[in-house]
């Protein structure tokens, strides 16, 4: 059944609520990292971006540019980053073949260096993610 707040918002239900709760406070104490995925354009030329946000916890924030830096090395998919401040950060992935899978290599990058701790947001990315490879992805070869 619906409930309303009483300025008449929808009330999230107890496992939304505890979930986010829990996000909030790993933000605040924790080591980690949000990242929000994002389609900026879903028609040719295809873009796709990361939104960043490093918890007040961390105060040294040179990790996302030498890991991004290594990134730059080995990916084929032209991207760029964009400091939008000293906690929140903006990669710009472009068309390319493997789209998908650099961008999902950034995102495990990420990962380890922080120890897994990272809140993954999907956003509007229509990426799914499949079980049976993980070096294939089916956005990269039929979008």
């Amino acid at each position: 059944m619906v409930e309303f707040n009483k300025d008449g918002s929808l009330k999230l239900p107890a496992n939304l609520l505890r979930k986010k709760q829990e996000k909030e406070v790993k933000l605040k104490k924790g080591n980690c990292m949000l990242i929000n995925r994002e389609i900026v354009s879903s028609t040719s030329p295809k873009k796709c971006a990361l939104n960043l946000k490093l918890s007040d916890a961390i105060s040294d924030n040179r990790f996302v540019d030498n890991i991004y830096k290594d990134f730059l090395e080995k990916s084929s998919v032209p991207s760029k980053i964009i400091k939008m401040s000293e906690k929140e950060f903006r990669i710009e992935i472009e068309t390319h073949f493997k789209r998908c899978s650099d961008c999902n290599s950034l995102i495990n990058k990420f990962r380890d260096f922080l120890d897994n701790n990272i809140i993954e947001e999907k956003g509007v990315c229509s990426y799914e993610g499949n079980s049976f490879s993980k070096n294939f992805c089916y956005e990269d070869y039929f979008d």
